[in-house]
């Protein structure tokens, strides 16, 4: 019985991750077809109105909603797969044991 409740709340704990991934992802998805989109239509109403293209470039409402909605994104990244999903559990272990091999490998060669 108390092996079906922790098996049960392993699932639930899993699919929550899931739908969390996925909300991640269809935000990226949004995000780069908005702003391509967006950077198109400013671009091209820059140079329509009379700059050149390297002056509508240059304009930081090209870029100005890549950056402030690229942080939210990645504060969104960080909720769902946080700072371990960059160096993971066993992170400084693993570096430990490289840095050891590497100067084995030194110390061998001399």
């Amino acid at each position: 019985m108390e092996q079906d409740f922790i098996e049960e709340q392993s699932y639930i704990r899993a699919k929550k991750k899931v739908k969390a991934m996925k909300g991640f992802y269809i935000h990226l998805i949004v995000f780069v077809i908005v702003n391509v989109f967006l950077s198109a239509l400013i671009v091209f109403g820059l140079t329509k109105s009379g700059d050149t293209l390297a002056e509508a470039f240059n304009n930081f409402g090209v870029y100005s909603t890549w950056i402030f909605w690229g942080i939210g994104l990645f504060f969104h990244w960080l909720g769902v797969f946080g700072f371990k999903s960059v160096l993971g559990d066993d992170w400084e272990e693993r570096k430990i044991k490289e840095l050891l091999e590497k100067q084995d490998n030194h110390q061998r060669k001399s």
